[in-house]
């Protein structure tokens, strides 16, 4: 029986707008935190005696983090090094430069020799010997155009033909890799990926035209045993039958507030060929907390928020306060008196919305349940809009342009969160 402990979008050094300088350490709190809650998950390792780590890619926000950023990383990931633990660090979207050339922030552990240390930028397998016997690692890194195919074989597909022969290319390398595997010997592909039925909740608008996504029938394959993934920040497991368990362990701090009520933590894993038992194990991360209250019909607008804070226990955490209120209210805010009672919070931000900023009438066909092409939602919007009609040709045409830079740069290996 192998032990394996799944980690993955640690983000080192994001966040910094929701925390505050820490006079004692000069240094950022929220970095702190993520630094204390990336130790956790290396307390775990050591404490368990775990015989592998594997990341799932996304070690900073992106490819060239400053050096106080980086020492914070490696300062934790070296006691794994001092324990003779194997780690495989694979490259994430964060993780590559615009132009997808390589794992940037990572691939000074190979440069450097870093003993016990894989650096998984390519599509390949790694046999690793553990305290507790082999185990086969294959690797798939953040794709790019590039990895797969030319420009010249993408430049007249639309972006469902590309992400079609995308799968198919990738199909090809993936199934050479399955072939040289020793089928009496653990196997777990490690990937960086966007899987198609994944949950995203607030995600999802983040990823619209920046990704392409990969069928899970690419992954359920039976000489898998454990399928380890990274990119999408809320846990879960998309393969319900468990042949093989295909993990999200999701990120191990809460990087916005599109995270506010996901929880947070890593994956523990024994495996042996043919079955592989895991645990998502929370981690105690900071609260977020939005505080939303409408006040335009109350009598003491300033006596209803103060109440609608009190409701919440803030102590300690990040905290946004949303008032919706009229404009003939403002002068009753008393903001010293906000300030105060959110004082106890981590941090916080207030955001008074006017009333008659919020009661734009809603054009239906744009509502947020609804999957619109980016293309038709521009032009639903702009058969609303009397006042845009003499300029609607050339911003749709503007449009046009840039989305076919976007799917450039996508396909070049754009990052996205």
């Amino acid at each position: 029986m192998i032990k394996i402990l799944h980690l993955s979008d640690i983000h080192m050094g994001s966040g910094f707008s929701h925390g505050r300088i820490n006079p004692a350490t000069g240094l950022n709190t929220r970095l702190e935190d993520f630094v204390n809650t990336l130790s956790l998950c290396i307390d775990r390792a050591l404490t368990d005696e775990v015989d592998l780590v594997i990341f799932g890619g996304d070690a900073f926000p992106d490819a060239t983090p400053p050096p106080y950023v980086q020492e914070a990383f490696a300062s934790q990931f070296r006691r794994l090094v001092d324990a003779s633990i194997p780690t495989v660090l694979l490259v994430g979207n964060h993780d590559q430069h615009s132009q997808g050339l390589g794992g940037a922030s990572l691939c000074i552990y190979r440069t450097l020799g870093v003993r016990g240390f894989v650096v998984g930028d390519t599509v390949t397998t790694h046999r690793i010997q553990t305290r507790n016997g082999k185990v086969q690692v294959i690797t798939l890194p953040w794709l790019t155009r590039s990895t797969l195919m030319t420009r010249q074989e993408t430049e007249s597909l639309s972006l469902a033909e590309v992400n079609q022969l995308l799968t198919e290319r990738l199909q090809v390398v993936l199934e050479g890799e399955i072939r040289r595997l020793d089928p009496d010997v653990p196997t777990v592909l490690l990937a960086h990926l966007m899987a198609d039925n994944a949950a995203l909740g607030a995600e999802r608008f983040l990823a619209v035209g920046k990704g392409f996504t990969l069928p899970l029938s690419l992954l359920t394959r039976p000489c898998f045993d454990y399928v380890a993934l990274g990119h999408v920040h809320r846990h879960q497991n998309l393969n319900k039958s468990n042949d093989p368990p295909v993990i999200y362990p999701g990120s191990i701090e809460r990087v916005d507030f599109s995270e506010e009520k996901e929880d947070k933590g890593y994956v523990m894993i024994e495996l042996e060929r043919g079955r592989a038992n895991w645990e998502f194990c929370p981690l105690p991360v900071r609260t977020f907390r939005t505080i939303e209250v409408d006040v335009s019909k109350a009598d003491d607008p300033q006596a209803a928020i103060i109440k609608a804070i009190a409701k919440y226990d803030i102590q300690n955490a990040v905290v946004r306060l949303i008032y919706k209120l009229r404009s003939e209210q403002l002068d009753l805010i008393d903001n010293t008196s906000l300030h105060s009672a959110l004082g106890s919070a981590h941090t916080y931000t207030i955001q008074p919305e006017l009333l008659s900023q919020l009661a734009r009438p809603r054009i239906p066909e744009l509502s947020a349940s609804s999957s619109i092409d980016p293309m038709e939602a521009l032009k639903t919007y702009l058969s609303n809009r009397e006042d845009l009609k003499d300029i609607a040709a050339s911003m749709l045409e503007a449009a046009q342009m840039l989305l076919g830079d976007e799917v450039e740069v996508w396909l070049e290996g754009a990052t996205h969160k």
